[in-house]
């Protein structure tokens, strides 16, 4: 998993937290529920959100990121954060509610990783995910024909993998034999962008990190944020007053654990 820039992620902080948003507000209980997880909480802002929603709730924020964690103890002092990798972290008490919005998918091994932390959650509670897909993103498929250039296509097998999306039938099936009921649904965001240079800096907060540090010095790294950028310009025309439509699809899902 690549290192964080905190500064750079939070640029676009409303664009990124609305879909945790629109998470929490498709979330059924039946009850307000007593324990909560934001599995990667990242710098805090899907906890906040988390908190505004159930300000009662004992709620703790988990990332594997030391850089996430120490923006977010900064941001919400009040609040619970655990450093810890979120493939083997197991709960004393299971949630009522397991939360994660534009995480898991940095996290290998989707059909073992949904399963554990499904098992995260008490009878009657809700594993609540959303994860960008990116393979639908021109602008990633953009850097996975720029990584297939011989110069650095050996260094790039990492980076390409790095980012994993499985199809809805897919989590449906491993999540179905514990879940009493399962929603699923996409959604494409269409963010504008006052340029081309701001959907670089959007993926360079994220999908473009692993790229990048794979490249061995900042001449190829220039080099390939030069080729990407030219690519944007073909991919994403302008509009009328200038800006750019930045269309940006993301996976929901929300498996309810049987009672």
């Amino acid at each position: 998993m690549p290192t964080w820039d905190v500064n750079l992620y939070l640029q676009f902080a409303n664009e990124r937290t609305q879909p945790s948003l629109d998470l929490i507000t498709r979330i059924a209980v039946s009850r307000p529920p007593k324990r909560i997880l934001d599995v990667g909480c990242g710098p805090g802002n899907s906890t906040e959100i988390i908190r505004r929603q159930w300000s009662p709730s004992d709620i703790i924020g988990l990332d594997n990121s030391p850089e996430m964690i120490a923006a977010a103890s900064i941001a919400y002092p009040e609040e619970k954060w655990i450093l810890a990798d979120i493939v083997t972290w197991t709960a004393d008490t299971p949630f009522d509610i397991v939360f994660s919005s534009s995480t898991l998918q940095w996290v290998p091994n989707h059909a073992s990783v949904f399963v554990h932390l499904l098992k995260q959650v008490a009878p009657n509670g809700v594993f609540a995910v959303q994860m960008p897909m990116h393979c639908k993103l021109a602008v990633f498929q953009l850097m996975l024909e720029i990584a297939d250039d011989p110069v650095w296509k050996s260094q790039m097998h990492k980076a390409k993998g790095a980012l994993i999306v499985e199809k809805p039938s897919f989590y449906y099936n491993i999540l179905q034999p514990l879940a009493s009921r399962i929603d699923l649904w996409e959604t494409e965001y269409y963010h504008v962008m006052d340029s081309h240079e701001s959907i670089m800096k959007w993926v360079s907060g994220a999908p473009l990190r692993p790229f990048l540090e794979a490249l061995e010095d900042e001449e190829q790294k220039l080099r390939f944020q030069e080729r990407l950028h030219a690519g944007l310009v073909q991919a994403y025309p302008q509009q009328k007053d200038g800006r750019v439509l930045f269309p940006f699809p993301r996976l929901f899902i929300l498996a309810y654990r049987e009672s």
